[in-house]
């Protein structure tokens, strides 16, 4: 008992702070700001459940992928440098909120952002990943793994109801608070962009270095 205890606990904290739903709501609000609050929610649940499922897939394949496709998590963590980088660039800029979507084009452009950047890699990013597949192989029986699968779900869970909630955020905050929340979030999102971009290439340079060695 004590075991999957400790498992809920430290999957708690972990998932909570690398999945980060605080951290992805102001992104969420900008790309979300020409959309109907029923829009915003299809979205959210959209981006959330694209992120369980591409967990749950990694918990339980996610060694054999690498492998097969000769993949590696730090390839992950600079490809996500390099995107938050561009839509922290565009934050810092104001243009996120510029965007404008046709009537037309409102379904298909729900489904691009509920996948990609918001279920992947914002919500379901390399950190995430890397850790659901380490925490799997750590677990030694079925009760971890179900205890394990359960806290993912119910951080998602407390995930979905802050970016709903985002709207109501939002409205408070006005047009010149969301423009201000914007830029300082487009700075923030830049330097973990940074950090992201550098704790992938460091370990790659260091490989290529030793083996030229």
């Amino acid at each position: 008992m004590d075991i999957v205890l400790n498992t809920a606990i430290l999957a708690f904290t972990s998932f909570f702070t690398l999945i980060n739903p605080l951290g992805t709501m102001p992104i969420f609000m900008t790309m979300t700001s020409e959309l109907s609050s029923a829009q915003k929610k299809r979205t959210a649940i959209k981006a959330v459940l694209v992120a369980f499922g591409t967990l749950l897939g990694f918990a339980f394949t996610g060694q054999i992928l690498f492998q097969f496709f000769g993949i590696s998590v730090n390839s992950f963590r600079i490809v996500g440098g390099i995107i938050f980088f561009m839509m922290g660039y565009d934050m810092l800029q104001a243009r996120l909120s510029k965007v404008k979507v046709k009537a037309s084009e409102t379904k298909s452009y729900v489904t691009d952002i509920s996948v990609t950047p918001l279920a992947i890699p914002m919500i379901c990013g390399p950190g995430s990943i890397t850790n659901i597949i380490v925490m799997m192989e750590d677990t030694t029986n079925l009760a971890q793994q179900a205890t394990l699968i359960a806290v993912v779900a119910f951080v998602l869970l407390l995930t979905l109801i802050i970016l709903i909630g985002s709207s109501k955020i939002s409205q408070r905050l006005g047009e010149t608070g969301n423009r201000v929340l914007m830029r300082l979030m487009g700075l923030i999102v830049m330097v973990i962009a940074v950090e992201f971009f550098f704790s992938g290439l460091k370990p790659v340079i260091i490989d290529i270095i030793q083996s030229s060695i």
